[in-house]
């Protein structure tokens, strides 16, 4: 996926998302919400960036720490975490670790 030359429209940054992670990691679940309708007015969200949340479930985390998933998901999402991307919560499990 070439990186985006600069922030996306609202309605295609989750899809922008989704694209990236099921890319790089083929998830067996992924949900992505968009809250920054919840943080409208923080210093953060000026920018117009957006706060999201994920969770995802894959094969690809088995034997990683969080620190790790999160780098991976970082470096999945590339120049999104950039230009799109102000806030990013994310829950990162291997098949096995589902609840």
């Amino acid at each position: 996926m070439s990186a985006p030359a600069g922030p996306l429209p609202r309605d295609q940054r989750v899809p922008a998302i989704r694209a990236a992670l099921e890319a790089a990691f083929g998830p067996d679940r992924l949900q992505i919400r968009d809250d920054s309708h919840r943080h409208a007015g923080h210093a953060g969200a000026q920018d117009g960036r957006g706060h999201f949340h994920v969770e995802i479930v894959s094969a690809a985390f088995a034997g990683l720490s969080p620190i790790q998933r999160h780098r991976a998901v970082y470096a999945a999402l590339g120049e999104l975490m950039t230009t799109d991307i102000h806030a990013l919560q994310i829950r990162a499990q291997a098949p096995t670790e589902q609840e």
